[in-house]
């Protein structure tokens, strides 16, 4: 039996690539795995920005652009097939500190926000991985391979920290998790 997932997926650089990396070692080890992948409108264009578009159609072919909180081209109704179960779980990795503040104050005007306040109010398991995660420095590697070093707001981590205690939602902050919430 297949094991379909939703994966959204917003607009950051941070962890990128690794994250497409797993993404593809995961589906690879998992031959029954369906991912139904849905990228917010920045996500579109930092898979773009890293020259990922290539990679990501190749790990699924079930790729869905955002136009707004509730359509999505080619057309899919994310948040009403979370709703009627049609998937397993909603993985939310990369979260930007911009779609975590939203989750955290309810504000549900982005496909993923729509989806997670839709998901959760239907049970689905909402497992969110939040970028800014970690005080301190944080050096990511840009398209061009240069780095940039980040310093973390202390309002996106006490966001992070208020994600995780929203019901129904888990909060992962190691990417390499990913393998055991998707095979559990």
């Amino acid at each position: 039996m297949d094991l379909k997932i939703a994966w959204g997926i917003t607009g950051s650089g941070d962890y990128m690539p690794e994250i497409i990396r797993l993404m593809k070692e995961i589906v690879q080890q998992n031959k029954n795995l369906r991912l139904y992948v849905f990228l917010s409108k920045a996500a579109q264009q930092v898979v773009k920005w890293y020259n990922l578009s290539g990679k990501l159609g190749s790990i699924s072919n079930k790729i869905f652009n955002e136009i707004d909180s509730n359509r999505t081209e080619p057309f899919y109704y994310l948040p009403g097939a979370l709703q009627l179960g049609k998937f397993k779980l909603f993985l939310v990795c990369p979260a930007t500190a911009n779609t975590v503040a939203k989750m955290v104050n309810g504000i549900a005007d982005t496909l993923i926000t729509n989806a997670v306040a839709q998901a959760s109010k239907a049970n689905v398991p909402i497992y969110v991985f939040p970028v800014d995660n970690k005080e301190g420095r944080l050096t990511t590697i840009l398209p061009d391979s240069s780095e940039l070093n980040l310093t973390m707001r202390r309002v996106d981590l006490e966001n992070t920290k208020r994600l995780s205690t929203i019901e129904g939602l888990r909060v992962f902050t190691d990417i390499s998790m990913l393998r055991s919430i998707i095979t559990q």
